[in-house]
């Protein structure tokens, strides 16, 4: 009656997430959720929206000198928020 192919709980969650295509959805809003985390509560208080769109995260931010140092940092943005998640979610960050 036993079972010789026990698989722990996290493979067999992770097994069915990507089976009924809610790994990506799910990743996604990890990522979103990591931003306040990544930027600190400083720049946290300037973020207005933030959501993704075809690997491109678009974030609002209301002081456009921030606007523009973060702009300038677009690329290191990407690899500290794909590397919170573990995985390559998005490609670019639009600073609007």
């Amino acid at each position: 009656m036993f079972r010789k192919d026990v698989k722990p709980l996290s493979e067999v969650l992770s097994q069915f997430l990507r089976q009924e295509g809610l790994e990506t959805p799910l990743l996604q809003r990890r990522l979103v959720d990591a931003w306040d985390t990544i930027v600190g509560l400083t720049i946290a208080q300037y973020t207005s929206d933030k959501f993704i769109q075809n690997q491109v995260l678009f974030v609002k931010i209301v002081n456009p000198a921030l606007r523009q140092d973060l702009s300038m940092m677009r690329t290191e943005l990407v690899k500290r928020l794909n590397n919170a998640v573990g995985s390559q979610i998005i490609t670019e960050v639009r600073i609007y």
